[in-house]
């Protein structure tokens, strides 16, 4: 079987002679200089049975900027984590440890939560 072409994705038939495909791809935003970056530090546990979590949140910027930070603070607190929907969850309460080396890089950094 063929690959299905992702531009006709929904889009079964249209009558319409002047019909164009929308393309739905959005432009992604460039990032800012760390030192104009408000990142949010916190600490969650809902929905993760108890077992804490440090989450970034604010980051403004591409995906790839993004998935570099979050693998960068994963590896300099020696733990696992993942970056998705925006945001950069380290597994394990690394709160201050994480602002630490967000400060360090030129990041501004608010501590969320208690």
């Amino acid at each position: 079987m063929g690959k299905k072409s992702k531009k006709r994705e929904n889009v079964v038939y249209s009558t319409n002679p002047n019909f164009a495909y929308d393309d739905d791809e959005q432009m992604e935003e460039e990032t800012l200089e760390n030192n104009q970056q408000l990142l949010y530090v916190s600490i969650d546990r809902k929905q993760r049975k108890g077992k804490d979590v440090t989450l970034v949140e604010g980051f403004v910027g591409t995906e790839e900027d993004l998935k570099d930070l979050g693998k960068k603070l994963k590896s300099s607190c020696g733990v696992g984590g993942t970056v998705k929907d925006g945001d950069i969850m380290i597994q394990g309460n690394h709160r201050d440890k994480v602002i630490e080396l967000l400060e360090k890089d030129g990041y501004k950094t608010k501590r969320k939560g208690g």
